[in-house]
């Protein structure tokens, strides 16, 4: 499996300036937080099983949260770690609410339509294959993945008040998670061949 870089986290001066530009009336800098966070608040509510639908609604409640608490953070620049325990909070209070859970299935976009049929029923099928895979995991599993393949990529720091995690248990779950899951595709395909 290739290694994607990882993507350095802006530096704690860079955050806590746009907190302030933002608590100053910066629309661009609230712009530059929503940018650089969306990804993270999303993939916490997604970590925690809850479907799209909730998901964004959990997002859009995170994001009214910080603008009513933006001037009063205590730590500005650890604004990521704030909306990451503010998104798993709101998403907890959702599932408590009786909404219904989608451990499984397909979020994205489906094929292209000018794409040939062939590569697209291919995609397809490797795509059902992966997230059968991954379903067969643990729920800690799946939440680690999908909070750490939020795009942009959140710190350890982040991702550890995402999900209580201690943030030096992060790097070897994430690899025993990456094992599991290679195990099962690996197994699968064997069963197909």
């Amino acid at each position: 499996m290739r290694q994607n870089p990882r993507v350095e986290a802006p530096r704690e001066e860079d955050v806590a300036g746009l907190v302030a530009a933002a608590v100053a009336g910066d629309g661009a800098a609230w712009e530059a937080i929503v940018a650089r966070y969306a990804g993270l608040v999303w993939s916490v509510a997604r970590a925690l099983g809850l479907d799209a639908v909730d998901a964004a609604d959990v997002s859009q409640t995170t994001w009214l949260r910080l603008a009513e608490h933006l001037q009063r953070l205590r730590e500005p620049e650890r604004v990521g770690a704030w909306l990451a325990v503010t998104a798993r909070r709101e998403a907890v209070r959702t599932r408590q609410r009786g909404h219904r859970l989608v451990l499984d299935g397909w979020s994205g976009d489906g094929p292209d339509d000018g794409g040939d049929l062939d590569a697209a029923l291919l995609r397809d099928e490797r795509d059902a294959h992966l997230w059968r895979s991954f379903s067969g995991l643990s729920e800690r599993c799946q939440a680690l993945l999908r909070v750490l393949m939020s795009d942009p990529p959140p710190s350890y720091v982040e991702v550890g008040e995402a999900l209580a995690m201690p943030v030096g248990s992060i790097g070897p779950r994430r690899q025993r998670c990456l094992q599991a899951l290679r195990k099962r595709l690996d197994d699968a395909t064997e069963v197909l061949r």
